[in-house]
């Protein structure tokens, strides 16, 4: 997997490979705004992911996933925050969603 410096240059590079939604999680499904779409999280997959630790605030701590779905032919990002920034929600969502090698 290649190495990323920061989030944004994360984000802009997973941009330059089709990932062009934004993600959220909400309760058993994924949502993005474009549309106002929903779908469940089982048909979704995390094709890779970026995690960054803050050098000195855990605040900015946070992982950048990159997930698709073939049923609906859609690629996106979702971003996690870590330490007491992060979402249980969005932890046990994606700890469903199978990683792809």
């Amino acid at each position: 997997m290649q190495e990323m410096e920061t989030l944004s240059e994360a984000i802009a590079h997973l941009r330059t490979e089709g990932y062009s939604e934004d993600f959220n999680l909400q309760h058993d499904s994924i949502i993005w705004t474009i549309g106002n779409k929903k779908m469940l999280h089982d048909e979704f997959v995390i094709d890779k992911f970026f995690r960054f630790e803050g050098n000195s605030d855990p605040a900015d701590e946070a992982t950048v996933y990159a997930i698709s779905s073939n049923k609906h032919g859609i690629k996106g990002i979702l971003v996690n925050g870590a330490g007491i920034y992060t979402d249980d929600m969005t932890n046990e969502m994606l700890e469903t969603l199978k990683i792809t090698k």
